[in-house]
């Protein structure tokens, strides 16, 4: 027999697991609601409900929606991790060339499988995503898909283009009314809950190099390349199952979030040394009109400045880097010249990098492998 998630949330409170949270009662009465609704034949089906949670790092967001998927009857929902979902978008709109409406058509394909989605890490920084994002949620709605969804803002906040916001705020609008949205206010950071337990985030270079020693075994091989996504990857080290690299070839140069994919997919462990100081006072550059976002234009004829420090493409992609592995539970090991305090103090990508600083600490937990 099922049980609803308030029922796992208490047997884990009992085995301390978990502890108890008042600021995350009414949003666990919400997803209790949408469960029954899910679980049971002839209750009444309420299209307007969806659960939206928000709030810092390590607020119990994602334990909650995670409880939630795993309280459900086999196979009618889906979790992944929201970056995830639109790479799998953007590969099925390749394959729905000449199709009416494609993304009504996929949409209608997604609630022919499943009854509700879960969104882990909604966020929408992109005008072209943000767009095919839109037209998708209203047609998942439209064919009575549930929606649970996690993220460090609210939903007003879910797009902060100020060019392009306007045309985001019919999906706002949407979300706000379809979703019953809960603010998860507390101060406690359950990540830390477990104390430290092993060390990888290294400043002293004789300690890293004693780790790399005894990490890596004979059977390995120093300084070759391989293949991610038909692209070269330099490596300084790798066995069947770790793979070290430095910094600049892992986040300086091009990568994307599927070559992390990748890559959280074929190695269990996965080091980088030599990260330098990230911060960087930000200065204003112009980009080329129609060229924001590096996706569709906004329209405007005038030029744009942008603020954006000299290391920002950079930590954007060590974010998309420890955020993929996190995921996929991958163990992870980092050498720097700064403490992790002092790795990004100064930026305009404080606050996306502030979810990297949790996650890493919480890499040093024991229960974080196990």
């Amino acid at each position: 027999m099922l049980n609803p998630p308030s029922e796992l949330y208490r047997q884990r409170v009992q085995t301390g697991e978990i502890e108890n949270d008042a600021f995350q009662a009414d949003a666990l009465a919400a997803l209790d609601t949408l469960w029954q609704q899910l679980s049971h034949e002839g209750i009444p089906h309420n299209p307007s409900l969806g659960v939206y949670l928000w709030g810092s790092v390590g607020r119990g967001k994602t334990m909650l929606m995670d409880l939630f998927f795993q309280s459900l009857p086999d196979g009618i929902g889906r979790r992944q991790h929201f970056h995830h979902f639109m790479s799998d978008l953007h590969r099925e709109l390749n394959t729905t060339f000449g199709v009416a409406n494609p993304l009504r058509h996929i949409a209608a394909r997604m609630a022919r499988e499943v009854k509700v989605i879960c969104f882990d890490e909604f966020f929408v920084s992109d005008i072209a995503d943000a767009m095919l994002l839109g037209n998708l949620i209203q047609g998942l709605f439209d064919e009575g898909c549930y929606l649970v969804a996690t993220s460090n803002i609210p939903i007003s906040g879910l797009f902060q283009n100020q060019l392009q916001k306007d045309r985001f705020a019919p999906t706002i609008d949407v979300l706000e009314s379809r979703l019953l949205s809960f603010h998860f206010a507390g101060k406690k950071d359950h990540r830390f809950r477990l104390p430290a337990d092993q060390k990888i985030f290294f400043t002293c270079q004789s300690e890293f190099n004693t780790c790399m020693s005894s990490l890596f075994g004979e059977r390995s091989s120093l300084q070759g390349t391989i293949r991610v996504n038909h692209r070269e990857l330099p490596y300084l080290q790798q066995s069947e199952s770790i793979l070290w690299c430095d910094f600049k070839d892992l986040c300086v140069s091009p990568r994307s979030a599927q070559d992390y994919i990748r890559l959280a997919q074929e190695y269990s462990c996965i080091v980088v040394s030599n990260i330098p100081e990230l911060s960087g006072t930000p200065f204003e550059h112009i980009k080329a009109r129609g060229t924001e976002d590096g996706a569709v234009g906004s329209g405007q004829t005038g030029e744009r400045e942008v603020s954006q420090g000299i290391h920002d493409d950079a930590v954007r992609r060590f974010i998309s880097l420890v955020d993929e592995c996190y995921d996929q539970r991958i163990k992870m090991l980092f050498q720097s010249d700064v403490a992790l305090e002092s790795l990004y103090s100064n930026g305009i990508l404080l606050f996306e990098f502030q979810r990297t600083f949790s996650r890493i600490s919480e890499m040093q937990t024991a229960g974080y492998i196990y």
